[in-house]
């Protein structure tokens, strides 16, 4: 592939690719620039470094993976919207591991505070969670046990971490369920202190 009309979208595009097919953490520069027919050196005119890079493939894989939620969860609420949510979830991490272990990594705040699709992920989660009657700082606390449970099961799931015969997804669904149990009775800090 010539070097004429090589851009950073291209650049990060191929390589959400190429993190799907080898993995996150094998994707490098150097593995890219074979990509394109070029040197190395040819795609720092296009992103800073392999971390600036990695960032940007985070911010790619967490825009699609949050449109895909969108489009499930649009014109549902309570247990419909979760159930939604968290299979729209689910699919994007089986069907392109590699985006979505980009969306795990930790980036810089600054760049979270400019982000569209980090502010979009939020409101639509936060969105769905209120639904249920929760405020902070029990919505970030729901926020932290739905993402840890999703990427726990979605992690496992794909490294074939589940023996049980059991067929997984009706596992997954139980746990969904639970999930909108879970949060129907969610724990309340008792206001008055009082803890009879």
């Amino acid at each position: 592939m010539p070097r004429a009309g090589l851009t950073a979208e291209r650049v990060v595009e191929a390589a959400a690719v190429l993190a799907d097919e080898v993995g996150f953490e094998n994707v490098t520069l150097s593995a890219l620039a074979r990509h394109f027919g070029v040197k190395d050196a040819s795609l720092y005119s296009h992103v800073k470094s392999l971390q600036d890079l990695r960032t940007r493939l985070a911010f790619l894989a967490g825009g699609e993976m949050i449109d895909a939620i969108a489009a499930a969860v649009a014109g549902r609420a309570g247990k419909d919207a979760l159930t939604a949510f968290a299979g729209a979830y689910r699919e994007y991490a089986l069907r392109h591991p590699g985006r979505y272990a980009a969306t795990q990594i930790r980036i810089d705040q600054a760049l979270v505070v400019d982000s569209p699709a980090l502010r979009r992920t939020a409101e639509i989660t936060y969105g769905m969670l209120r639904a249920y009657g929760l405020d902070e700082p029990d919505l970030t606390d729901a926020v932290r046990l739905l993402r840890s449970t999703f990427h726990g099961y979605c992690v496992l799931e794909a490294a074939g971490g589940f023996g049980a015969p059991r067929e997984v997804r009706r596992s997954w669904d139980k746990s969904v369920d639970a999930l909108h149990m879970a949060l129907t009775h969610w724990p309340r800090d008792d206001k008055d202190g009082d803890d009879a």
